[in-house]
Formats: structure tokens, sequence, C-alpha cells
């Protein structure tokens, strides 16, 4: 990958200072609706902003969305507003930061660690990285 393909990535704690310090930043949670409901979700409320659900994939059989695009567009009209994509452990979001970038957005970023992290020695989320384990502000339902 080159630079040229999104802004970068950014720890959550990063994250969560960008969203913190710039009115125009906005958070893009691309997980499934499953995960977001039931594992949990950022919480903005203390920042007066909204997390915009915008699934990458489409759950059960995790087909790209085709309507992505389209509705971060509408999510965020500005061009120039920095967007930090999250997904479950940066992967998905990665690939979301990339095709908006190459639509003409000029700061996406990936949220590096994701939401629940790497796995841990034994297989599970959310003890290893992660929104969650950075004691960010987050809810469940």
């Amino acid at each position: 990958m080159s630079d040229q393909d999104y802004a970068g990535d950014v720890s959550p704690s990063q994250a969560w200072h960008m969203l913190r310090d710039d009115q125009a930043a906005e958070l893009v949670d691309v997980r499934t609706d499953a995960e977001f409901s039931f594992v949990g979700h950022p919480d903005l409320k203390k920042l007066g902003k909204a997390v915009h659900r915008i699934s990458w994939k489409i759950f059960p059989n995790m087909d790209r969305n085709p309507h992505f695009e389209d509705a971060v567009r509408e999510a965020v009209p500005d061009k120039a507003a920095p967007i930090l994509f999250l997904c479950r452990s940066g992967q998905r979001s990665q690939s979301a930061a990339i095709a908006m970038t190459a639509l003409g957005y000029e700061r996406c970023y990936n949220v590096s660690e994701g939401f629940e992290g790497d796995k841990d020695q034994t297989g599970h989320r959310g003890t290893v990285g992660g929104w969650k384990v950075h004691g960010l502000p987050w809810m469940q339902g």
C-alpha cells in the first residue's frame, strides 16, 4: 500500500482525540448490525456526536455492501472532513478508508486496533488493544 491509499492508521486513543478536538471529524463504524448491537459500540455522546453505522459487509453472507459509498457520502458530504473508520480489528475499516479516499475524500483514517482488537493467546478478542481496552466510552445495545 502506498501513502496515497488513505490518510493513515490511528490508534483508538488518537481517534478519540481527533473526534474531540476537531468538530468536523466523524466516526464511521463499518461493522455489521449484529456486531454493533451485541458486541457494543463507541459512545460519542460526551462529544456531542453520533456514530455513523454503515456496514462494509452485509451479514450473514458478508457480501460487500453495494451502497456503502453512497451512505458515507450522505453521512459525511464534506470531502475535507476527517473520517475515522472503525471495525472489529482494523481490516474492514482499512478497506473502507481506501475506498473513500479513491472517491476524493481527503482525510480517511483507519482505527487500526478496531473496537475489539486482536485475538489474545486463547483466541478471544477484547483483551489486546481496541477501543474497549483503551478505556474509551462505549455502550452495548
